[in-house]
């Protein structure tokens, strides 16, 4: 996976997201010491959240603690 740099925002997306019509991800900008998240088919509404916040949330992601968010085990 590479990413992708719109070099006039700085807004960043994965190769993975492809680039024709219907292709739509999350981008990302560090701006302002914090990271800033936005669908890239809504772009004028952002989160923003620290680094280690998004380092915990994609550390969780990857071992699938949200596809068991009824607090199953």
């Amino acid at each position: 996976m590479t990413t992708e740099t719109n070099g006039r925002t700085g807004w960043r997306r994965s190769s993975f997201s492809g680039n024709g019509e219907g292709n739509l991800c999350v981008e990302l900008r560090a701006a302002d010491g914090v990271i800033r998240l936005r669908e890239s088919d809504d772009p004028g509404i952002t989160l923003a959240i620290t680094r280690p916040v998004l380092l915990r949330f994609v550390r969780a992601a990857k071992v699938d603690r949200f596809d068991r968010l009824d607090g199953e085990r």
